[in-house]
């Protein structure tokens, strides 16, 4: 997967070209109007915010903007989607619908989360973009995926596994892909039986638990803050702060004084 983030690009003409992966294309500030032309076809609508150009792999198009405006664009790789579920991974590629005109909340939240955790050096950022991809193939294949129901959670062995794993690598990135596999099923399929398991997704829990050793190093140790973020999986001490203080309600310095 390949992420940009456009900030205030002025209003152009994309010449016709063609997209040799799946492309999200997310509006993410004012409404502007957006003329374009695919399969012989002329279009033309007010883009409010929120609204996401999903476009296969293989989609011919050429797109104007009237003015200026602010995009998260994302590029996934044909096997990688394939790949994000059990039921699709022997398949090289998946075909997807197109939409120039959606709104779908959990998608836009999950492109917003994922620009904003590879801007903070995230190194858990990896989980949001699989179970971006997963959603894509359950949503939006051009023939509909038969999903497997998420149900009574993971077996007692897997999960305790995953979370051995997870206690065991909290410092290294985690990926959705590794915790799949260690369970062993589909991405997919894993997220939501994780989920059932521990009542929050792998992604938050893998936060969770490296907020948790932060509290632990702080009381216990002389480590610098900028140590703990660091031997908790942190880019730097600015991002261990913000996400400390987001999930513990406190900054580090302060829960040291207090703890």
């Amino acid at each position: 997967m390949a992420l940009e983030y456009y900030c205030n690009v002025p209003g152009c003409d994309i010449a016709e070209h063609e997209h040799p992966t799946h492309v999200l294309n997310l509006l993410v500030d004012d409404p502007v109007r957006a003329e374009w032309t695919t399969e012989g076809r002329c279009h033309s609508a007010i883009n409010e915010t929120g609204t996401i150009y999903l476009l296969p792999r293989g989609t011919r198009d050429k797109v104007a903007w009237m003015r200026q405006s602010s995009r998260v664009l994302l590029a996934i790789d044909p096997k990688f989607l394939a790949q994000s579920v059990e039921e699709t991974a022997h398949l090289e590629d998946v075909a997807l619908t197109p939409h120039w005109e959606l709104k779908d909340r959990h998608i836009a939240a999950l492109m917003v989360a994922l620009c904003a955790d590879l801007e903070d050096g995230q190194p858990v950022a990896p989980l949001y973009g699989e179970m971006l991809a997963a959603c894509l193939v359950k949503r939006f294949s051009a023939r509909p995926v038969a999903a497997k129901r998420a149900t009574g959670g993971l077996p007692k062995a897997r999960l305790k596994r995953v979370l051995e794993f997870i206690s065991a690598h909290l410092s290294d990135e985690i990926r959705l892909e590794t915790l799949a596999s260690i369970a062993g099923m589909s991405q997919h399929h894993f997220s939501e039986l994780f989920r059932h398991s521990t009542g929050v997704s792998p992604y938050q829990y893998v936060i969770g638990q490296r907020v948790e050793l932060g509290k632990q190093m702080l009381r216990d140790t002389d480590l610098t803050i900028l140590e703990i973020g660091l031997a908790t999986g942190f880019a730097d001490q600015s991002h261990f702060t913000k996400i400390f203080r987001r999930v513990a309600r406190v900054t580090p310095r302060d829960y040291r004084i207090t703890a």
